[in-house]
């Protein structure tokens, strides 16, 4: 497969940039009118219409090579190898047309036995800014001895451009936004979007492709150790807004990674260089491992900040819920750096049940493991989306089903495997709403959130005594250190026990119709809710 096209971009000294400073990148992005810093010194960035992905807009070239091992279907959309040369040829002869271009050289991938190598090239200095802070900088401790670099892979990023109706009818294509990406010429490209997170996503696809080969099991989750041992290793699987990236920034916790590790033969590694947070509503109080790793070097994205005073509103909504920080791992206090560890004694499901019906802690069995990971189950909240009037499910199989590009059941099964072989407890953990669904509970206070993790963590949940759940058969533990034990069993919570069994059915009848949809083992399906 030809590689011309790639070739005739031009990335000569004289108008390419390559791994600027942060500083550097700082000021020609302020100078550039791409941003303004904030009092706190982050680098403040609006990304346009799109404040978030776009996955509509996502496809991935359909190559022989790789077709048959493709999960096709609306996570996965194809493009032709000839829509994929049209759309490179558009963004390479669009970057070629600004007077200058960005380019990073870094890493994914914080083990180097199962590293890989991306070039990202930008036109604008502040994606290459959030390259910088999201994967492995080259000469950092984070990315050990100094080797030359090997590129692996190419993210080209002109998402300042739309497709044209005529450059729409030349490639077959009815939007002005593509997110094209192939699997087998290893390149990204980005039109039609300035959302940074489309560049880092799209890195954590490509592995998710290939760590699986490599007998790594790629996964969606943050990680974190005791902070004083270095030893006990969590991991924190969960779909946006159930917690992840809260409850690895512990105070007593060092953390590896916010989002995105491989598990190898060897232990836990994160596949980033930095964290990528949500910080709607965020406060020092709440989460001060986040507050303070803001600061010179990171990017706020469309996070507003007072015209005087530059301090900025993690409150406001004005131009999106998913207000987003991006900054180095090793802004986070005591990050492990290597981001490296050993191999996890517990893995933590984390979901955030809208219904108010699922137990706030539970002891998997390894096929409730299985069946929880596969189904993915958080939801979505009345008003976070035109039509959403209640709480409806959302399944995102292995709690991020929009980045897998295999089966997920190839993941499930890979779970299953390292869980059994390392002897790791797996756990759900419902940090969503008790006594009732959103509008009418509350959702779980964080200290009792905490207190669970705590007794995770410490081993004596283990070795509690547990009663099956009747709905979904979770089994539930009679009693954990600091929280009520009514909090533990939520029919207790509910002051309609009818209206609770209910709602608890309904739930229960979702995850059997979203089962139904996967091929997996009849033990795992046996070991989802009676009903």
């Amino acid at each position: 497969m030809s590689t011309s096209v790639l070739d005739r971009l031009d990335l000569s000294p004289n108008r390419c940039f390559t791994n600027l400073s942060s500083a550097e990148l700082v000021e020609r992005a302020i100078a550039a009118g791409e941003g303004q810093l904030a009092s706190n010194g982050a680098l403040v960035c609006l990304t346009g219409d799109r404040t978030g992905r776009s996955p509509k807009d996502k496809h991935l070239e359909d190559a022989p090579a790789i077709h048959d091992k493709i999960w096709w279907g609306k996570v996965n959309t194809p493009i032709t190898p000839a829509q994929f040369e049209g759309a490179l040829e558009i963004a390479v002869n669009y970057l070629n047309s600004r007077p200058k271009v960005y380019k990073f050289e870094g890493y994914a991938g914080a083990d180097p036995k199962h590293r890989l190598g991306v070039q990202v090239v930008t036109e604008q200095a502040w994606h290459s800014l959030f390259a910088q802070t999201l994967f492995i900088r080259q000469g950092t401790k984070g990315a050990g001895a100094p080797v030359p670099f090997k590129k692996d892979w190419t993210i080209l990023n002109a998402g300042k451009m739309r497709l044209t109706p005529e450059q729409q009818a030349k490639l077959n294509y009815k939007s002005p936004v593509l997110v094209a990406q192939s699997l087998t010429r290893k390149i990204v490209v980005i039109i039609g979007t300035e959302y940074a997170g489309e560049m880092k996503k799209s890195i954590f696809y490509a592995m998710n492709y290939d760590m699986p080969e490599a007998g790594v099991f790629p996964m969606h989750c943050s990680c974190n150790v005791d902070r004083a041992s270095g030893e006990n290793p969590a991991l924190f699987f969960g779909l946006s807004g159930t917690g992840k990236t809260t409850l690895s920034a512990d105070p007593n916790r060092a953390l590896i990674g916010d989002d995105e590790h491989g598990w190898s033969d060897t232990g836990v590694f994160n596949f980033e260089g930095g964290c990528y947070a949500k910080c709607i509503k965020l406060s020092k109080t709440g989460e001060p491992e986040i507050w303070n790793a803001i600061r010179f070097g990171s990017v706020l994205e469309n996070t507003v900040i007072d015209p005087h005073t530059r301090i900025p509103d993690y409150d406001s909504q004005k131009y999106t819920e998913n207000t987003r920080v991006t900054y180095p791992v090793d802004f986070i206090d005591g990050a492990v750096i290597p981001s490296v560890c050993g191999h996890p004694k517990n893995v933590i499901f984390l979901t955030a049940d809208a219904y108010g019906v699922m137990p706030p802690v539970s002891k998997l069995t390894p096929d409730q493991a299985m069946y929880y990971f596969i189904n993915g189950y958080t939801s979505k909240l009345a008003g976070t989306e035109a039509g959403v009037t209640e709480p409806t499910p959302n399944f995102s199989p292995c709690f991020g089903g929009v980045f897998l590009p295999r089966p997920p059941v190839t993941y499930a099964k890979q779970l299953a495997e390292k869980i059994a072989k390392h002897g790791a407890n797996v756990w759900l953990l419902n940090t969503g709403w008790t006594g009732g669904a959103y509008g009418t509970g509350s959702r779980f206070k964080l200290s009792y959130t905490r207190a669970f993790v705590t007794a995770i963590l410490n081993g004596s949940l283990a070795a509690a005594k547990f009663t099956p759940d009747e709905v979904f058969g979770l089994p539930i533990p009679d009693a954990v250190a600091g929280v009520p034990s009514e909090v533990l069993h939520p029919r207790r919570t509910w002051k309609d026990g009818a209206a609770y069994d209910a709602s608890a059915r309904k739930l229960a009848q979702s995850f059997r119709e979203n089962d139904r949809t996967f091929d997996m083992p009849e033990s795992v399906r046996a070991a989802g809710p009676r009903v």
